[in-house]
């Protein structure tokens, strides 16, 4: 004869809402109803519903915006012509630039630092090229620092140095020989590279020197000049 069993079950209330706060720009409040827990049951069963993002604050705009443009001279600033806009992957080479001045305790942005931004930034044509002939950013932040000295462990770059004048007529160049070119498109990061080059004065060049770079490496490199990168399907 099979034994009587007894069930107990009872009641217990929970919160109808249980609000966790995050040290974030928003909150994450969840709703929940609770029934009942079996006292000698199996499992803890709860039903959650209307569970919602909320926002504590929100800001004036939700689309990430991007600059398209890289300091100019004055006198291209005063120029009625219509200038040619920097590709995605030179943009980024430019702000990984600044941030290799910032990390090195420079004042400015120079031809060095653009430099070491190309190879920050990595996937471009230009930046391929120079690791393809041996010229890595540990080797240029060797050369910077042997050429230029190291700063004043004391001293903090601004948040965006400025550019030096020959990384901006390095820049200057790059758009000048887009607009000789007279074809459509962006100015590229080869472009940006080959405008460092074309300063003999500045210290990315002679970085660039000493690394092996010459005149027929960058008239290689040219040839591919209106491109930041080549797609291969196989």
């Amino acid at each position: 004869m099979a034994a009587n069993t007894l069930s107990v079950i009872l009641p217990i209330s929970y919160p109808t809402s249980l609000s966790l706060q995050k040290p974030t720009d928003h909150s994450l409040a969840f709703n929940r109803d609770c029934k009942f827990i079996p006292f000698l049951g199996e499992k803890l069963s709860i039903r959650s519903s209307n569970l919602s993002l909320v926002a504590s604050k929100r800001r004036s705009s939700t689309a990430a915006t991007a600059s398209f443009s890289l300091p100019i001279s004055k006198e291209k600033r005063d120029s009625s012509e219509k200038l040619p806009r920097w590709s995605a992957r030179a943009i980024k080479s430019f702000a990984m630039g600044e941030l290799e001045a910032r990390k090195l305790k420079y004042p400015n942005t120079g031809t060095e630092a653009l430099l070491m931004g190309i190879l920050v930034e990595g996937t471009s044509l230009a930046a391929k090229f120079l690791r393809e002939n041996g010229i890595t950013l540990f080797k240029v932040r060797e050369e910077t620092v042997k050429l230029l000295g190291k700063s004043d462990m004391y001293f903090f770059s601004p948040e965006h140095p400025p550019v030096t004048e020959p990384a901006q007529r390095a820049l200057d160049w790059a758009i000048e020989e887009k607009l000789k070119s007279g074809e459509s498109g962006e100015v590229t990061t080869t472009h940006l590279l080959l405008g460092i080059w074309a300063q003999k004065e500045s210290a990315g060049h002679q970085i660039l020197a000493a690394q092996g770079f010459d005149d027929e490496k960058a008239k290689e490199l040219a040839k591919n000049m209106d491109k930041d990168i080549i797609l291969s399907f196989k």
